[in-house]
């Protein structure tokens, strides 16, 4: 556990996260390209200067619709300008940004407006047919969002607390439907303790992310961290391929790259790294799901590069990471940066942080400054995630004696194999030591007599190698105990996971 001073008394009083990340760029270095959005045959730049008058346009406009201050104002866009500025925009008025994920169908955004009670929607090409009205509601697309932007800016940033709603972003919850998840202004302070313990991020760094910005990972990692300290944020919204990361490093001089692990493995198999200039990048960045050591190993040998892994999740953003001063750990994402409160708590209840190598729920300390305000209309849930000065999360993890933690999955995904609770990660684990496998996930399913389960493996094989069950199956028994074992091994070509890189266990066939 990591029992350093909290960084929460040194967050500002009055506290505005689009001034923190736009206002002192915009008056130091006015034409520093801020933002670039790359395309299939071009490129969108904006400098500071652009973006701080292009948001306070927006800005006013948004004001100019009457809103009351914390109204929340939904953003359905593509990996576009425009989605930046918009979140930006809001947060300046005095609003509640939330970014929607442009993969959601109709149906889905529609759950997020009524739930939210988002008053205003802001709507990008794409979606500008979609029927969304109301009355008293504003939906702005096309004609009617471009006249925004054409306000007169707005003097300065609302004069915001730090404890104030700055955003809400939605999240898988226990039940059917999504939950938000709503931060404060000072969610962006806190994410100072990133930079010099995870990203190594600076003002004279470009950042590639590789995500698209409705997706908490990019807009955090790929855009508010790189404006929050004056750097170049570069996002690419064309046709998909895996070779165009390797060259926009070369062309843009990358020194940062941020993917998900499905990424960098993506670029090893077909990404063209041989024929492009790589000397700019300084290290990757990694999050989003386990960085299974093989694939590091690998990245290392071709690259020559370092993959800095990270651990979060949304109600506090990343807070585990190795990085510059925390040493790679493989298959452990990190320690807890200096600064964060964290422990492993007991399953069944109580307040006292377990010993290292014990197996408990990951908590963080309620004085956290990144930490959620509060899950948006879900008192249950956030009945459930207080104990005493803990939130508590589903995650189960353990600390080894270096501070090191090492996941053992959700606690609502635990095996019941023969009676014993038996953790997925860790099988996962010892089937991605084997060096015929590129992906592993287990799961639990109905063994043969009526009653019983049994741990089933599904792996992907490395290119070229073609590992049989027996192998697999006793390569396992090596390394867990019998409990632990699966029972049967099927073979496929690609684990089921979500576009933002994360397995779908339950999709497992």
């Amino acid at each position: 556990m990591n029992m350093a001073h909290s960084a929460r008394e040194a967050v500002p009083a009055r506290f505005n996260l689009a001034r923190y990340c736009l206002a002192e760029n915009a008056r130091t270095q006015p034409g520093r390209v801020g933002l670039t959005i790359v395309g299939d045959a071009d490129a969108l730049r904006l400098s500071y200067r652009d973006i701080d008058e292009k948001v306070r346009r927006l800005a006013a406009g948004l004001r100019a619709l009457g809103l009351p201050r914390g109204a929340r104002v939904m953003i359905r866009m593509g990996n576009e300008a425009n989605a930046a500025l918009a979140y930006f925009a809001a947060i300046a008025a005095g609003y509640v940004a939330l970014i929607a994920s442009s993969q959601l169908t109709f149906e889905e955004a529609a759950f997020l407006r009524a739930d939210s009670g988002a008053e205003a929607l802001l709507l990008g090409a794409e979606f500008e047919s979609e029927p969304h009205a109301g009355d008293g509601f504003h939906a702005l697309r096309g004609e009617s969002l471009a006249r925004l932007f054409e306000t007169a800016p707005q003097e300065g940033y609302e004069d915001t607390g730090c404890d104030e709603p700055a955003y809400l972003v939605y999240t898988s919850g226990t039940t059917s439907r999504p939950k938000g998840v709503l931060h404060a202004h000072r969610a962006a302070w806190a994410r100072r303790l990133m930079y010099p313990h995870w990203m190594g991020l600076t003002r004279a760094d470009t950042m590639l992310h590789a995500g698209a910005i409705n997706w908490t990972y990019t807009l955090g990692v790929g855009v508010v961290d790189p404006f929050a300290c004056g750097a170049e944020a570069v996002l690419y919204n064309g046709k998909p391929d895996p070779s165009v990361w390797a060259r926009l490093i070369e062309e843009r001089r990358a020194t940062i790259f941020a993917a998900v692990p499905g990424v960098y493995r993506q670029i090893l198999k077909q990404g063209g790294l041989e024929s492009h200039d790589l000397s700019s990048l300084r290290h990757g960045l990694s999050a989003g799901a386990s960085l299974p050591p093989q694939l590091l190993d690998e990245w290392r040998a071709r690259v020559g590069k370092e993959i800095f892994e990270a651990y979060g999740m949304s109600e506090i953003s990343t807070f585990v990471s190795s990085g510059p001063t925390t040493p790679v750990r493989p298959g452990s994402p990190g320690r807890p940066q200096p600064g964060r409160i964290v422990a492993a708590l007991p399953r069944d209840g109580g307040t006292e942080p377990l010993p290292t190598g014990e197996t408990g729920l990951l908590a963080v300390r309620e004085d956290e400054p990144g930490l959620m305000l509060r899950y948006w209309n879900r008192d249950a849930e956030e009945r459930e995630a207080r104990r005493g000065a803990w939130f508590v999360s589903g995650d189960l993890v353990s600390f080894d004696a270096d501070g090191y933690v090492h996941l053992h999955g959700r606690a609502d995904e635990l095996m019941n194999a023969g009676g014993y609770r038996v953790s997925p990660a860790e099988v996962e684990r010892c089937l991605l030591a084997h060096p015929d496998v590129a992906e592993a996930a287990v799961a639990e399913r109905p063994g043969r007599d009526e009653g019983t389960s049994i741990i089933k493996a599904y792996v992907v094989p490395r290119d070229g190698r073609d590992p049989q069950e027996s192998e697999l199956l006793a390569f396992c028994a090596e390394h867990l105990a019998a409990y632990k074992r699966p029972r049967a091994v099927l073979r496929l070509e690609r684990l089921p996971r979500n576009a933002n890189g994360k397995l779908m266990r339950a999709a497992l066939p």
